[in-house]
C-alpha cells in the first residue's frame, strides 16, 4: 500500500516536523527523496540522518527556486511527487499585526508555496502529484491566527483552481488540512514556554481525540496522496485535527 517505488519527490520544509517525517515516510515506501530548507546546517543534517538529498533553497526567493527546479531536473531528471511543506506559524491579535508580520507570513506560507509549484510545474511528470500542507485554521477563526489562516485559505483556494487546470496532465494537486501537531513550529513564534505549554494544555482539551497530532499522522496521508492508491482524488482538502473541525464547542 502507498508503493512509492520508482518515484522521485521533493519536500520543501523537509528538515524537521511534518517534512522530515514525509521524507522518512516517502524513504521507507522506496521513493527517491529530495528534501529543502533555508538553513544549510539544518539541511545538512537532516539529510545526512534520513540518508537523502539536501538542497538548500529559500521559498521566499524566487532566483533560489529556479536554481532548485534546475538542479532537480538536472540530477534527478522528472519528478513525480512534490510535498509543499515549508510554513511559519506567527500569532498575534487583530490590531496588532505589522507589516513586516503580514509580509513574512504572506511570502513563505503563500507565495513561497505558489511559486514552488509553479516554478516546478515544467519538471512535474503527467499524472504527477502536488500536495500542499495548509491548516484547519484556514476555516476555524482561531484567535491570534487571522493572517496565518489567510495565508491557508488563500493556498487552498489556488489549490482548487489549479487542480482543474492541471487535470489535463492528469497532475493531481490537493491539500492536507493538519490541526495541532507536535513539531517545532510552535517553539519558533516567540512565546514564553510557559505560554506555549498554558497554549497546547487548553489546545488539547479542545480535541476529540484529545491529543495532538503527531507528524507521522500527517506523513501517512501525504504518503496516500502521494502514491498511485490516490489516483482518482485531485483538488480536495483532508482535515486531519483529531476530529477538531467538526466539534469547534467540545471543551
Amino acid at each position: 500500500m502507498n508503493n512509492l517505488s520508482g518515484k522521485t519527490a521533493v519536500i520543501t520544509g523537509g528538515n524537521s516536523g511534518i517534512g522530515y517525517a514525509a521524507a522518512k515516510k516517502f524513504k521507507a515506501n522506496g521513493a527517491n527523496v529530495i528534501i529543502t530548507g533555508r538553513s544549510a546546517e539544518r539541511v545538512e543534517a537532516a539529510a545526512n540522518e534520513l540518508g537523502v538529498k539536501g538542497i538548500v533553497a529559500d521559498v521566499t526567493n524566487l532566483s533560489a527556486l529556479d536554481d532548485l527546479a534546475e538542479q532537480v531536473k538536472n540530477e534527478f531528471g522528472q519528478l513525480d511527487i512534490l510535498f509543499v511543506n515549508a510554513g511559519i506559524f506567527s500569532p498575534a491579535p487583530v490590531g496588532q499585526n505589522t507589516e513586516e508580520m503580514f509580509d513574512t507570513q504572506m511570502s513563505i506560507n503563500f507565495k513561497g508555496a505558489v511559486f514552488t509549484i509553479e516554478k516546478f510545474l515544467p519538471v512535474l511528470k503527467d499524472g504527477a502529484s502536488i500536495i500542499n500542507l495548509s491548516s484547519i485554521n484556514a476555516y476555524t477563526g482561531m484567535p491570534n491566527t487571522a493572517i496565518y489562516a489567510a495565508s491557508k485559505a488563500a493556498l487552498n483556494a489556488y489549490t482548487r483552481t489549479a487542480a482543474t487546470e492541471l487535470a489535463p496532465r492528469s497532475i493531481r494537486i490537493n491539500s492536507v488540512n493538519p490541526g495541532p501537531v507536535a513539531t517545532p513550529i510552535f517553539g519558533k513564534t516567540g512565546m514564553p514556554e510557559a505560554q506555549l505549554n498554558d497554549f497546547a494544555a487548553a489546545m488539547q482539551n479542545r480535541i476529540p481525540l484529545k491529543r495532538f497530532g503527531q507528524p507521522e499522522d500527517i506523513a501517512n496521508l501525504v504518503a496516500f496522496l502521494a502514491s498511485d492508491d490516490a489516483s482518482f482524488i485531485t483538488g480536495s482538502e483532508y482535515n486531519i485535527d483529531g476530529g477538531m473541525n467538526v466539534n469547534p464547542l467540545l471543551s
